[in-house]
């Protein structure tokens, strides 16, 4: 059977992607570094995309700055140029942008973009990443995720793939899995019965992979699988 929507999927969706990038000591998560070395490895790769006080959108997992930078400051209450003047990621380089993503990318590697809300701005981001996407030629070339549905919902209209982020904490947005083509679950829930059950007929990825272990507890039940820390052997 044929699953819903996978032909809004690229095919190098379907194997390992690389979780914020391929990151080590020597390359920050997140960083232009990291997400070389995953083009380099001819890897797809993931990424979080936050909004700046003044619209611009910005790559980093977390809003707090001091994790990947060493200096303490929340992405959205400063400016884009504040915290290009101001902060370095631990391997020296600088707190991307998007676009700056991109263009080091140059549609070599499938990205999944993660759109993070913070403080209820999920308006806010979706506003800022629509005109980034809509210039997006190839729409295979990205899928776009998020734990935030209202802000998933919005990028819909780009054409491009669209998986709602799953955790066992907050389970409750199961409910809205049918707005959108796939789910991205949480490794701790990826065998449940019901997810189970909805792999049938749809496509998921599950997260986040940390050793071959368990890639290998996870192959039977998704289609595509978010790792760090090592490389799955997908043979």
């Amino acid at each position: 059977m044929k699953k819903k929507n996978i032909e809004k999927f690229n095919p190098s969706y379907f194997g390992p992607i690389a979780h914020r990038g391929f990151h080590d000591e020597n390359a920050t998560e997140n960083g232009l570094k990291a997400f070389q070395n995953a083009i380099d490895m001819g890897l797809p790769f993931e990424l979080d995309i936050h909004v700046t006080k003044d619209g611009k959108l910005l790559v980093c997992h977390d809003s707090e700055l001091e994790r990947t930078t060493g200096k303490k400051g929340i992405i959205e209450d400063l400016t884009f140029d504040e915290i290009r003047q101001n902060y370095r990621l631990l391997d020296g380089g600088v707190v991307p942008s998007f676009e700056e993503v991109l263009e080091l990318n140059a549609g070599r590697s499938l990205i999944v973009a993660e759109l993070k809300v913070y403080r209820k701005n999920y308006k806010k981001l979706a506003k800022a990443a629509l005109p980034v996407l809509s210039k997006i030629q190839d729409k295979k070339s990205m899928a776009l995720i998020s734990f935030d549905p209202r802000a998933l919902i919005r990028v819909r209209k780009t054409g491009m793939a669209t998986a709602l982020l799953l955790v066992k904490e907050h389970i409750w947005v199961w409910h809205f899995r049918h707005l959108f083509d796939s789910i991205d679950i949480d490794k701790r829930i990826v065998s449940c019965p019901k997810v189970c059950r909805y792999r049938k007929k749809h496509i998921v990825n599950v997260w986040t992979l940390e050793n071959e272990q368990e890639y290998e507890a996870a192959k039977p039940y998704a289609d595509a699988f978010t790792f760090q820390h090592f490389k799955p052997n997908c043979k």
